[in-house]
């Protein structure tokens, strides 16, 4: 652990990526209207879900930065990733349920540079550069982005969202086969589960993943659900509500990322 980032390095050739699991608001805190509501919308105990991973030799790479300070898996351009559809900015200005996350003035193009060159494009040199490592021993080597989400959040998606939300743009940023053996487990667990649906694979995913050149990437958004208890009504006294010490979804976890690895190793 440095500072705000933590890499846990391990020789097999699956790194996991954990960019919004992160609470820090790096002295930001006055600027927002609370911080439990910069918060908010945290991934939370992602880490601490996937954490047999490092046992199997995965790197594991994760920041300590909430996502309303910079959000580590959206274009560092600005640009949106699913345009014509809500969603939050690099700097997000709003959670998820569209609520005003600053108190005062939003950060300008100065600040949200500023953000970047401290933590946004630090963390994917680091990612990057497991990546390289990893590619350097293996013939290839995938990038398992991983996430989770509240399982209710109108203004980004209708209804329940599925248990498990697999992203690979469109098959484009890994071999099919990869998606399809995950796709197989989560479908065999009886959980709902979607391919490419509302969420589709974030930056990280679309920037990552070039199979011609052996480097596969996957997304893997989470309903929470699945793992700690989601209340009808959030509030400070009741959210976040701690891990399930038995997640109900972390045996399929585990399939997934023994599938992940045998798939790396050439031996789906």
């Amino acid at each position: 652990m440095t500072g705000w980032l933590d890499i846990r390095r391990g020789e097999a050739p699956l790194v996991i990526a954990f960019p919004h699991g992160g609470t820090g608001l790096v002295g930001l805190d006055e600027q927002y209207v609370s911080p439990w509501l910069a918060q908010l919308d945290t991934d939370w105990w992602i880490a601490d879900l996937y954490a047999f991973a490092a046992d199997l030799g995965a790197t594991l790479v994760a920041t300590d930065i909430s996502r309303s300070v910079i959000d580590m898996n959206r274009d560092p351009s600005g640009a949106s990733l699913y345009p014509g559809q809500a969603t939050t900015e690099l700097c997000p200005t709003t959670t998820f349920d569209g609520e005003p996350l600053y108190r005062f003035g939003e950060p300008d193009e100065a600040e949200i540079m500023q953000r970047l060159n401290l933590y946004h494009r630090p963390y994917h040199e680091a990612l990057g550069a497991e990546l390289a490592r990893l590619r350097a021993l293996h013939g290839r080597v995938v990038l398992y982005d991983a996430h989770s989400i509240r399982s209710h959040v109108p203004r980004l998606f209708d209804g329940e969202l599925p248990q498990f939300n697999i992203g690979t743009n469109g098959g484009a940023t890994c071999d099919p086969a990869l998606e399809t053996t995950i796709a197989a487990i989560c479908a065999t667990s009886g959980r709902s589960h979607v391919v490419n649906g509302r969420f589709k694979g974030g930056w990280t995913t679309r920037h990552y993943g070039r199979p011609e050149e052996g480097i596969h990437a996957i997304q893997m958004e989470l309903a929470q659900r699945g793992y700690m208890a989601e209340p009808a009504e959030l509030t400070d006294a009741n959210w976040p509500s701690p891990l399930d010490p038995r997640p109900a979804i972390r045996p399929v976890l585990e399939q997934v990322i023994a599938a992940t690895l045998d798939f790396a190793k050439g031996q789906a």
